[in-house]
């Protein structure tokens, strides 16, 4: 029998306030498409169609969008976790194992070398199987490791994949955005638990109760419903319909009056050729060097924070980063203070004024001119550092590369998912994210050798490769300001 929906009086719409009140008594009800409502026939309606952004737009935004968000934003945090980890294990691994700079780099790019193959891996895995399918393995084996490394990285970027393919264009960009104020509070949460555990437990304890978080995420994970448009793109209509219909539900909303229309490309999911075809190529290509630069800088100045407070030596006008201050007498190698920790919280709290700022100006004046913008002040406080003013100073041009990068970062986790039709829209992401980690494989080399060499040379390379970014972020082809998602790639 055709799929046929009953027209229904609209409930009164309730701002988000509103739809906030009750959020938490059915939190961790099962979000998957059940089988709770009945199909009525209704005649004369056999015309009427509608496509699945026009659904997802007329449903709005509301209590399941923020149930998500909730979800994936704990997701977030636990990927802040590890990554914040590293500038912090950095010092002390070096020490313990005796390490030259180049080996103590050489981790930082293994780890890299481990995200960079299983971005891709699940980017493909979540448009051939589903969004949902590429969480629980990953989040499993990452505890695991975790777990490993406490008694002797893996992440998947597809939780902003499923979040936006939910939300109405109206509310994308702010939602996605809000993902980075828990990535902050990750980074926030491990410097703090580094600054209580590190100088009494050591390095194996702060692993152990950091790996703590991922075993509640693992279980949360049960409860992600998987993406409307994945099913209509894998040609499951019915299921697709039945996820929008739980929507409405949860929204207090109502669909649209008609049928669904297919997708078109039933079967066509996740196909790399997609990527560069001839309308997407010069997108891809220019995402991918920008992608690189970003995880290349961003990592870096998180890498080099410590470095820099713990080595910088400003008498005599000398600004070089030594190899020999703040050692321990026992094993003759540095390591971070109560200062360094402190320093570091105030450059990570930079990242929660760059969320707002970046919300602030991305739906007035466009992603593109955002990110650009973002990029350029970037490289301006990178050129800053040069002075060597005092270590004061130096904090507060490292908070504004933390926050203008972050921004920028966060920009393009709005602009990517956008960007990229249905069917390759996780393979896309993944791909950016798997780019992104050559970039970081190289950054340590820069952040922690080259620094060492000449600390304005290592500046020097962040700082021109941010001004590139912005005259590559200006010549991408397509704005996606207020431009609903495109289901298909014709």
């Amino acid at each position: 029998m055709s799929v046929r929906f009953s027209k229904s009086r609209s409930p009164p719409k309730h701002r988000l306030t509103q739809e906030i009140d009750g959020l938490t008594e059915d939190l961790f009800l099962p979000l998957v498409a059940g089988d709770e409502f009945e199909e009525q026939e209704v005649e004369g309606s056999e015309e009427l169609t509608y496509t699945l952004s026009e659904a997802v737009e007329k449903i709005g935004f509301g209590r399941f969008q923020i149930k998500i968000l909730l979800m994936v934003g704990f997701f977030t945090i636990a990927d802040a976790l590890e990554m914040m980890l590293l500038s912090i294990l950095a010092p002390t691994i070096r020490c313990i194992w005796h390490l030259p700079s180049w080996k103590e780099a050489l981790v930082t790019t293994v780890v890299f070398l481990g995200m960079m193959v299983g971005s891709s891996f699940w980017g493909w895995l979540a448009d051939n199987y589903g969004r949902k399918t590429c969480f629980l393995p990953p989040l499993l084996l990452d505890h695991c490791f975790a777990m490993f490394s406490w008694l002797w990285n893996w992440w998947c970027p597809q939780s902003t994949t499923l979040l936006a393919e939910f939300l109405p264009s109206s509310s994308r960009s702010y939602c996605i955005l809000s993902l980075s104020f828990f990535w902050a509070l990750g980074s926030c949460f491990t410097v703090g638990i580094a600054m209580a555990v590190m100088p009494t437990l050591g390095w194996r304890w702060l692993l152990g109760f950091l790996s703590l978080p991922l075993l509640c995420f693992i279980l949360m994970s049960y409860w992600l419903p998987e993406s409307c448009r994945y099913y209509l793109a894998a040609g499951e209509k019915e299921k697709a319909v039945r996820m929008l219909q739980r929507v409405a539900k949860a929204n207090k909303s109502e669909m649209p009056s008609g049928f669904l229309q297919d997708a078109g490309e039933n079967g066509r999911q996740g196909r790399f050729k997609d990527l560069v075809s001839p309308e997407y190529r010069k997108t891809t290509f220019l995402l991918w060097f920008i992608w690189l630069n970003l995880a290349f800088t961003y990592y870096g100045i998180v890498l080099m924070t410590t470095e820099m407070f713990q080595g910088i030596d400003e008498a005599g006008g000398s600004c070089e980063v030594g190899n020999n201050t703040a050692k321990n007498p026992a094993c003759g190698c540095q390591l971070l203070t109560f200062k360094d920790y402190t320093d570091m919280m105030w450059t990570t709290l930079a990242e929660f004024p760059a969320i707002i700022v970046t919300m602030l100006c991305i739906e007035t004046l466009g992603r593109k001119k955002t990110m650009a913008i973002q990029f350029f002040f970037t490289a301006v406080c990178y050129f800053l550092l040069f002075m060597c003013s005092g270590r004061t100073m130096m904090t507060i041009f490292i908070f504004g590369v933390r926050g203008f990068i972050s921004g920028a970062f966060q920009g393009f986790y709005v602009y990517t998912p956008e960007v990229y039709p249905t069917v390759v829209r996780a393979l896309g992401l993944g791909c950016c994210s798997a780019v992104a980690r050559i970039g970081a494989m190289v950054t340590p080399f820069v952040s922690q050798v080259l620094l060492r060499v000449s600390l304005r040379l290592a500046l020097g390379v962040y700082g021109v490769m941010s001004l590139i970014c912005v005259v590559f972020t200006l010549l991408l082809p397509i704005e996606t300001k207020g431009r609903p998602m495109v289901e298909t790639m014709h």
